[in-house]
């Protein structure tokens, strides 16, 4: 029998995730069927039980019900809990298991696929919120030097680096909130996890945050971050979109739910491609 999962979300036409599986499940042999599900804002729940009920195996969730998500499992996985919220969901006889993999996939796409060792670095961190949240485990684990967490509400920044304070004291890692405009200039690696790209802002931070050689990453890809990228290469950073993130954080889901680990590069360029052909 093939196997269901989805992703969830509001909007969801966009999601590149249902190609992304099509291919894992091509190159690792699981018998795998991945839709997009479109939840009204209103109506989460109701449209995920109803997709659990169907006979599906797990499914991702993208914006705006991370944090729905992660209410909703019954049990979660280490990182999930960390972050407060859940991107991926495994619908098992005993209960539906939580788990996160933003951070993974985001630190395996800077370290792996974009050559950037996290290690001893200064890193600037834009948002508080699911995807910021998810990701801030995950880049401690990889030991910078500091991270700040800038965030328009600044008590949400205070929080998310309150809940991290143990793990980041074991990786001696140096944390601090602050609002976008008083985030440290000249960091080595910037991170926009809001969703100002959505809205056609080119950045929600001054240019100061930047210095020659940073790397500018915006987790939104497609055309969606071409202001943020444009901003960055303007600014002698290097830019990056959120692409690989999203393969390497489905590679991530996909082995949460089939235990079998599927590569990640060939897909990635298979995907960098389809993106500069389209109009």
């Amino acid at each position: 029998m093939t196997d269901r999962y989805a992703v969830v979300g509001n909007p969801v036409a966009h999601s590149r995730s249902p190609a992304i599986h099509a291919m894992f499940a091509a190159q690792t042999g699981q018998s795998v069927a991945y839709d997009r599900l479109l939840a009204p804002l209103d109506g989460f729940e109701a449209a995920l039980r109803a997709f659990a009920a169907s006979g599906a195996r797990g499914c991702n969730i993208t914006v705006p019900f991370k944090f729905d998500a992660f209410a909703l499992a019954a049990r979660r996985t280490e990182r999930a809990q960390l972050g407060g919220a859940v991107n991926t969901l495994r619908f098992d006889a005993e209960g539906w298991v939580g788990d996160n993999t933003d951070g993974a996939g985001l630190v395996n796409d800077i370290q792996r696929n974009a050559g950037r060792s996290l290690a001893g670095q200064q890193v600037l961190l834009v948002g508080a919120g699911g995807a910021g949240a998810g990701a801030l485990g995950a880049l401690i684990a990889a030991s910078p030097a500091r991270i700040t967490v800038a965030n328009r509400t600044l008590d949400k920044a205070q929080a998310l680096i309150a809940s991290h304070a143990a793990l980041a004291a074991g990786h001696r890692v140096e944390l601090a909130a602050v609002t976008p405009a008083d985030a440290p200039a000249a960091q080595d690696i910037v991170i926009n996890a809001t969703s100002t790209s959505l809205a056609g802002a080119a950045s929600p931070v001054d240019a100061r945050v930047l210095k020659p050689g940073s790397l500018a990453l915006d987790m939104m890809y497609g055309p969606k971050a071409q202001g943020f990228l444009d901003w960055a290469a303007a600014h002698g950073a290097e830019p990056r979109d959120g692409l690989g993130m999203l393969v390497e954080q489905a590679a991530e889901a996909f082995f949460f739910w089939r235990g079998v680990r599927p590569q990640t590069r060939d897909v990635l360029a298979a995907l960098r491609r389809e993106l500069e052909a389209a109009p």
